[in-house]
């Protein structure tokens, strides 16, 4: 299956080192070499890159690892397909609109006979289950709220509407309107926290290290979202099946 990673912050923050040794799962440490995407939230604007190609050999994979984007949300995604061809419009993260913000999904897993009615402004480009999934959820939040609600708010809704899905089959998944990073798993998802006292991180997938403390503020924090946790010397959290997790501000919300 597809793996993931997303990051949240307190301030805007560089993902180059994660996506690094993520970027290693397309084709050289894993299979995951059926294309790859990485969406970076700046203000109310995305940068979103995607690329059929696997992410350990594209350009602008490549491109990604060596400029240092900051951003307070980060969505990525290397993809081993399940359903729908290899192609660019199958690869995550998809991204919407709603509410005037954008959106943005990425999805690890296979849904089994899923086939939601979708109307209105939301429907798939490609054919994978993952994108079918996110448009039924754009579909259903809209239906919930009028506007933009709070991140609480949106946590409550979401917890409705995700067991729906993930009765289909596994459902890991990564959300995100630039407020925060919403998470789910089915089967395997683990989080850091990262924050003050910075320490070194090693890679898993790539020998390369980085000191924290010498790239960062004592106020910073940063929450990393990872299937399989991208270092070696960090506590990485396995996340609770079937349990719904919010991110904000680089803090881990009940």
């Amino acid at each position: 299956m597809c793996q993931l990673l997303g990051m949240n912050c307190n301030t805007p923050t560089d993902v180059t080192f994660s996506f690094s040794g993520f970027a290693q799962r397309g084709g050289i440490t894993d299979h995951h070499s059926d294309g790859w995407g990485i969406a970076f939230f700046e203000g109310q604007g995305v940068r979103h890159f995607v690329d059929h190609q696997s992410a350990s050999t594209s350009p602008i994979a490549d491109l990604i690892r060596r400029y240092p984007i900051k951003s307070q949300n980060v969505i990525a995604h290397i993809r081993k397909a399940t359903q729908g061809e290899v192609s660019l419009e199958n690869c995550h993260p998809f991204v919407r609109e709603l509410w005037g913000r954008y959106w943005v999904f990425a999805h690890n897993g296979n849904l089994v006979d899923y086939a939601p009615r979708l109307h209105g402004s939301f429907k798939p480009v490609g054919q994978t289950d993952s994108e079918r999934a996110f448009c039924w959820l754009m579909q259903e939040l809209a239906k919930s709220h009028a506007s933009v609600p709070s991140v609480a708010e949106l946590s409550c809704t979401l917890r409705e509407l995700v067991p729906q899905i993930a009765q289909h089959g596994t459902f890991n998944f990564l959300l995100s309107n630039g407020q925060a990073l919403w998470s789910h798993a089915s089967t395997h998802l683990h989080y850091v926290l990262r924050r003050h006292p910075f320490n070194r991180a090693t890679l898993s997938d790539e020998d390369l290290s980085v000191n924290f403390a010498d790239h960062t503020r004592e106020s910073d924090r940063v929450a990393v979202v990872v299937t399989q946790p991208l270092t070696t010397d960090e506590n990485w959290v396995a996340f609770e099946p079937g349990r719904l997790y919010a991110f904000e501000d680089g803090n881990l919300n009940a």
